[in-house]
């Protein structure tokens, strides 16, 4: 290691540990210690000399080399106690009395060594301190005032050469030292606050959060390079109204309120909006918006700034996977409630379909029983088995739907397809609930084309397709109104569709028709028998076929049902479902509705 290395390691262990934590601080301590511990030692080494050339000093000499031990003594106080200002005080008043003196022995206020006085504030100005230079040029002020006043306390003494020699060389040592203090402190400023600038560009480069500086007003005038990453664009396109005009129309209101807030009452505010994000990649792209959560506060003012225009400092950060998270929670809570209520509702309705068909089975099955009591004739015993027998075919039929509607959900249920003509099928469908049609006052059309060609479907599933929905119609349709059924072939399918004059959908509960256990009227008294099942059936017996369900219906207008069924449904199934369930991960024990589900997607 060098001389002046290790001269600089050992200033370096005088700096007090107080001051080693700020690298500004400790700078300043160094800057202090080195020209005063290097300076006084030199001075001291020309007293041997001296004292060789000119034998044995005067008082004004002693009191001179005295004077040059005070910086070592005034640097090695700051090496105890950190107390810097008191060490520049310390160094101020040292050198003013060296001055004073000085002055006073040759020729007072005229002397050479009165000019002196002047470094007295200008050492002190290297402290940053408003104090110690005040303290300081007061000191030199006193002192001048001092010198002016006073005589020579010697008289008119001349100073000696070798004196003046050596006041002028440590004068040019010491204003030395302060140059190259105050350019090391130059240094050391410029360079903590490069150092400063990087570490805080590094950070402002790799976070994830744009940084934001507003007025007051709401315009930006500093965007953070993150913008980039977050927005699709650079940060000076936000400079401005760039980034509000990228704000949703609906969430500008509360995003001016948060800054507005922010720069006003000086309090931190937090709002969550929707925000425009580009896609550079993709310029004819659908307008993406994302979410975003800002959080802004007021911009710390010095106090003569104070009656500034207030300006806000903003964090954006992206919380659209938050949201998107909050919305499926939500939808879960929405799914969790509709399934309690529908579980409510299936209960509900259970309990009257089965309730009332069993209490008219164990009510006539009693009297039955007890005929001999009740003196039932013959006549009266067939009407009373006759509504057994259609409590039970009802009771069976609520159960059979029950069954088909689980068997349906549960993947289980197989249609058997097989090629049959479709007119015949329709027109007994029709017969049979032309009965029921004529009861309830009501005109039944059927409308079957005469080119209807065969079909590959399940000939029981099609009946149980035609009869519910020719029951529904019939239920839902007040007397004299009038249910027509029609069907034709638009290839490569074909159409059947049952039209009614009946009470109608409202818009709210059509999109729920097909539902498993919906019924339009929830009401337990409700003037029509069903379960709900239905339609619900249907739509799972059209979906095995590979067909579609529409339905069209205004409240006071009608309701019409369309069922579009594939020629060949073993076809349609394989064409238009199998590949797709191929390309997804399906598990072995998929259901109808996973499968649907994967159809649509």
């Amino acid at each position: 290691m060098s001389l002046l290395a290790q001269i600089g390691a050992y200033i370096d262990s005088l700096v007090h540990p107080s001051a080693r934590l700020d690298p500004l601080t400790a700078a300043r301590h160094r800057a202090f210690i080195a020209p005063r511990l290097v300076g006084g030692l030199i001075g001291l080494t020309a007293l041997p000399i001296h004292l060789a050339l000119s034998g044995v000093p005067s008082t004004l000499e002693i009191l001179f080399y005295a004077w040059l031990a005070t910086p070592i003594l005034v640097a090695y106080f700051l090496s105890r106690t950190g107390g810097y200002d008191a060490a520049q005080l310390a160094s101020s008043a040292s050198m003013t009395a060296l001055v004073s003196v000085v002055s006073l022995a040759t020729g007072g206020i005229a002397s050479f060594a009165a000019v002196w006085l002047v470094v007295v504030p200008l050492e002190a100005a290297l402290s940053a301190s408003r104090r110690v230079d005040l303290i300081a040029s007061a000191m030199a002020l006193v002192a001048a005032g001092a010198l002016y006043v006073m005589p020579p306390v010697f008289g008119a003494v001349s100073a000696s050469p070798a004196l003046m020699a050596l006041g002028v060389i440590s004068a040019a040592l010491y204003a030395t030292g302060l140059a190259l203090g105050s350019a090391s402190l130059a240094r050391t400023s410029s360079r903590l606050l490069v150092v400063e600038e990087d570490r805080y560009r590094l950070l402002a480069r790799n976070i994830t959060d744009v940084i934001t500086r507003h007025r007051r007003n709401g315009t930006v005038r500093f965007a953070s390079p993150a913008a980039e990453s977050l927005f699709g664009v650079s940060a000076k396109t936000l400079f401005g109204h760039g980034l509000f005009d990228r704000v949703h129309v609906a969430d500008r209101p509360a995003y001016m309120t948060a800054l507005a807030n922010a720069a006003t009452q000086a309090v931190d505010s937090s709002v969550e909006f929707r925000i425009r994000r580009e896609l550079p990649d993709q310029p004819d792209a659908r307008v993406s918006f994302i979410w975003v959560e800002m959080r802004c506060r007021a911009l710390d003012r010095s106090a003569d700034q104070k009656d500034a225009d207030g300006e806000v400092v903003a964090v954006i950060r992206d919380v659209t996977d938050r949201k998107m998270q909050e919305q499926s929670v939500e939808e879960a809570r929405q799914d969790a409630e509709r399934a309690n209520a529908a579980k409510s509702r299936f209960l509900a309705t259970m309990s009257h379909e089965l309730r009332t068909p069993l209490n008219a089975i164990i009510g006539f099955s009693e009297m039955l029983a007890n005929e001999e009591m009740m003196q039932l004739d013959a006549a009266r015993r067939r009407e009373y088995a006759a509504l057994i027998g259609e409590s039970g075919h009802h009771l069976l039929s609520v159960v059979n739907g029950i069954l088909d509607m689980s068997k349906i959900e549960s993947g289980n249920f197989e249609i058997t397809p097989e090629p049959f003509t479709p007119a015949p099928v329709i027109g007994t469908c029709c017969d049979l609930m032309a009965l029921r049609a004529r009861e309830a006052g009501i005109d039944l059309v059927c409308r079957v084309a005469t080119d209807l060609p065969d079909i590959v479907a399940d000939k029981r599933a099609v009946k149980q397709i035609l009869i519910n929905l020719l029951s529904n119609a019939i239920k839902f349709t007040q007397r004299g109104g009038k249910v027509v059924v029609t069907a034709e072939t638009q290839s490569p399918t074909m159409l059947l569709r049952v039209e009614d004059t009946g009470v109608g959908i409202g818009e709210d509960d059509l999109p729920h028709v097909g539902d498993p256990f919906f019924q339009v009227r929830t009401a337990y008294d409700r003037p029509h028998d069903g379960t709900g099942l239905g339609l619900s059936i249907v739509k799972g017996l059209v979906e095995l076929h590979g067909g579609e369900l529409d339905i069209k219906s205004r409240v006071g207008s009608g309701t019409t049902v369309s069922v579009r069924l594939p020629i060949d449904c073993e076809k349609a199934t394989v064409t238009e479902i199998a590949p797709k369930i191929q390309a997804l991960p399906v598990p072995e024990a998929a259901t109808v509705t996973d499968l649907r589900m994967r159809k649509r997607a």
